[in-house]
């Protein structure tokens, strides 16, 4: 395959095949022409609908966090690769909400917000889509219970604090930098579980390298956010 490497091409065409490809694909595009759209039209407000969408997120969130939860506490090991028809229809609603959440750019998008599309932002919502995808369709084990479990408990928290931020926007939440703290704990516990299950249980070393890829795009955001910026700038508020 001339210079590309050929676990590399084996891996892009067993994602084209997935369902979330022409989601993920149309995804980056509507992102790549979001320049075009800000030059034509108008931003925005989009408050009543970001108030439903973002509580409706949360509250997805939470019912996979119950359902994982529930998988996990039956389970033999938080290794194993037990699977059941209840489990796997979690990981369905699952996948669904990390599709759902791509609403989020969207939302960005038609409100010029534009800045707060980052590399993390995209790499974020667009991997675990197709992740999500993956472990529905080949691997709705226990096992993985841990990690999307982990990531349902943060985003129960984060579209409430958001849903809150837009029905309230002179008067958020003040929880904000915790979320983030959250978000690189719940990294860290994942990558020291990766670790494991890679030496002991032959788990793909993938895990371990998205854990510490999010780990540090995480950080680096915190650090931009909460101790980089003047103290005027960290109190300053925005509706997501």
């Amino acid at each position: 395959m001339g210079s590309i490497p050929e676990y590399i091409y084996f891996g892009a065409k067993y994602v084209s095949r997935l369902d979330s490809f022409p989601i993920f694909f149309g995804y980056l595009l509507m992102i790549l022409l979001a320049g075009q759209w800000k030059r034509f039209t108008k931003p925005l407000s989009l408050r009543p609908i970001l108030v439903i969408y973002n509580l409706s997120a949360s509250a997805i969130s939470l019912y996979t966090l119950f359902g994982f939860g529930i998988a996990l506490y039956h389970a033999e090991s938080s290794f194993g690769r037990q699977t059941s028809e209840q489990l796997k229809f979690v990981y369905k609603i699952y996948w669904f909400a990390k599709a759902f959440e791509l609403l989020d750019t969207v939302f960005m998008v038609l409100r010029h917000k534009q800045r707060q599309i980052s590399f993390l932002h995209v790499y974020h919502h667009g991997s675990m889509l197709i992740l999500s995808d993956i472990s529905y369709h080949f691997y709705p084990y226990a096992a993985i219970t841990s990690y999307l479990g982990l990531n349902s408990a943060v985003h129960v928290l984060l579209y409430l604090y958001y849903g809150l931020s837009a029905l309230r926007p002179d008067n958020p939440p003040q929880w904000k930098k915790f979320l983030t703290q959250f978000q690189i704990i719940q990294f860290v516990i994942d990558l020291i579980h990766a670790t494991i299950g890679y030496m002991y249980h032959s788990y793909c070393i993938f895990g371990i390298f998205y854990c510490m890829a999010m780990i540090i795009l995480f950080s680096n955001f915190y650090f931009k956010a909460y101790s980089k910026r003047p103290k005027s700038d960290k109190t300053e508020r925005k509706v997501k």
